[in-house]
């Protein structure tokens, strides 16, 4: 993959996941707007972020990160690559049924896992019958990504990227139905709507998570077919390469694993004070915009051309596309970084501030996307270096490294929570974040050229603080002229389009004027 290439892959990537991002503000603007922070509310995102938990553990972490790099390496080599997709997803189905069916059962263990703050109150209860209705959605949203896989190890991004789309969409008709009916959006939360409709299923969120993850996994099963991949439901079978396949994602299951223990703790943690799982998740979202446009794109495009220009030898390509990945990463990150430690507090208002969202959820869930934003540029480079290991197949060390990251994470959380209070989950997420890039980067010195730093990454990166760092001042001025305004009803959404525009209007400029990047290579990019 040329640069020119692998940065149109980038900006594939990017816009759908930004589009989605945005649905999904969207979303959480609504169930904020109804629900704010209270019991409903935690006790639904609770439910929902268990399969996605596990789906970050099974399908987007261990086992695509084993699966691109020998999927690719069968499709350049024209060596039985479709059949060995076929079986890997049978292989997942089976696993995955299973899996799901025990979840379901022992729902009251993991909520107890994850929100054991929970008990004794009606957030138990909740989350238990909620969580059940949702989990299903990991069989299906793990199949989808195996799918996705298959596509972007040949070249086709647009399709993977657009599904993620249809969750928000799916979840938004759900809340729009509901108050069209005038049900209590309790209801709508999972409770069965048979009063109005004469249905247990139709507008219920909980039970919309599951479809949304179906008809994902149909958008990227059928764009695989139409490539050359119509993998089908049929006998499970054990292959050589599939128990390699298994040697290589175990590692980087269990790395996974570590991962979602750390966010295990964070919600645990939370789960302990009034209100904080769901400032926790509402921060999540403002920090997740960049972080999903900029990193999962990066990481989902560098992963299968570092493969195969690795495998051909071409070391010269490898560390240029690295470096291109970093450059153009951390000049997207670094200033939306400065944006969410600078103006944590006119965004949360404006976007979540409204019906049952108080003033005092606008300052809890302020604080926390300052502290997530300290740690986003470590977010994004972990999803540049990591790459590095995968595509040598090397899962190995990552799992070590998250491992250590872990027992700093329980440090600091479960050790800072009684003096700092639920903050203490997004600052141990935040140095965390941290920690784990130091060790990724010290692993890949013994990598050669190929994981070198060139002279314009060194050249561009200062500059690029320079142009953040400008950026932020010019923010931190237009909000406090800004100020009066952004408490108005009628003016809010303009004062914040502005104050936007004034940050992408000067990070650009100054950007433009020190040499921390060039204008037409994003344009170039995007005309690609």
């Amino acid at each position: 993959m040329k640069p020119i290439r692998l940065m149109s892959g980038f900006f594939t990537v990017g816009i759908w996941t930004l589009l989605s991002r945005l649905m999904g503000f969207a979303r959480d603007i609504m169930i904020a707007g109804y629900l704010g922070t209270g019991p409903v509310a935690e006790a639904f995102l609770v439910a929902f972020s268990l399969p996605n938990l596990f789906r970050r553990f099974f399908a987007e972490g261990a086992f695509n990160m084993a699966f691109v790099p020998m999927f690719s390496k069968k499709v350049e080599g024209d060596d039985g690559a479709a059949e060995f997709a076929q079986d890997a997803f049978i292989g997942m189905a089976v696993i995955l049924t299973g899996f799901t069916i025990l979840g379901i059962i022992l729902m009251p263990v993991l909520v107890t896992i994850m929100a054991s703050g929970f008990r004794g109150d009606e957030r138990f209860d909740l989350a238990v019958e909620y969580g059940r209705y949702a989990f299903p959605y990991i069989l299906f949203i793990s199949l989808a990504a195996l799918l996705s896989g298959v596509l972007n190890a040949t070249g086709r991004f647009m399709a993977a990227a657009a599904a993620p789309v249809l969750l928000n969409v799916v979840f938004i008709v759900a809340i729009v139905a509901a108050a069209a009916l005038g049900r209590p959006m309790s209801d709508t939360l999972g409770v069965s709507l048979d009063q109005a409709l004469g249905l247990r299923v139709g507008d219920s969120l909980a039970l919309s998570v599951p479809f949304a993850g179906f008809v994902q996994m149909a958008v990227v099963w059928w764009a695989a077919a139409r490539a050359g991949y119509p993998l089908r439901f049929k006998r499970p079978r054990m292959t050589p390469e599939l128990k390699r396949l298994a040697i290589i994602a175990a590692p980087a299951a269990l790395a996974g694993g570590v991962v979602q223990i750390n966010l295990i703790v964070g919600r645990t943690v939370a789960s302990y004070f009034e209100g904080a799982v769901a400032w926790l998740n509402y921060a999540d979202r403002l920090y997740q915009l960049p972080l999903g446009v900029v990193g999962i794109a990066i990481g989902v495009v560098l992963l299968p051309d570092l493969s195969r220009r690795l495998r051909g030898g071409d070391v010269a390509g490898g560390r240029d596309a690295f470096n291109r990945a970093m450059e153009l990463s951390l000049a997207l990150t670094i200033p939306a970084a400065v944006a969410l430690m600078v103006i944590p507090f006119p965004l949360t208002s404006v976007l979540f501030e409204r019906g049952a969202f108080t003033a005092n959820d606008t300052a809890m869930t302020a604080l926390t996307v300052a502290v997530y934003g300290l740690g986003l540029p470590a977010f994004v480079l972990q999803k540049s270096l990591q790459p590095l290991f995968f595509a040598r197949e090397d899962t190995r060390r990552p799992f070590n490294y998250a491992v250590a990251a872990m027992v700093l994470n329980l440090a600091l959380t479960i050790g800072l929570a009684p003096v700092i209070g639920f903050i203490a989950a997004a600052l141990g997420t935040t140095m965390t974040g941290w920690a784990m890039v130091v060790l990724l980067w010290r692993g890949s010195r013994s990598m050669g050229e190929a994981a070198n730093i060139d002279d314009r990454f060194k050249m561009r990166i200062w500059r690029i603080l320079i142009a953040s760092g400008g950026m932020g001042v010019v923010l931190w001025i237009v909000q406090v002229i800004l100020g009066p305004f952004f408490g108005d009803p009628g003016l809010r959404y303009l004062a914040l389009a502005l104050l936007v525009a004034s940050g992408i209007a000067s990070y650009f400029a100054i950007g433009q004027m020190v040499g921390a990047f060039k204008l037409g290579e994003f344009r170039r990019a995007l005309r690609r």
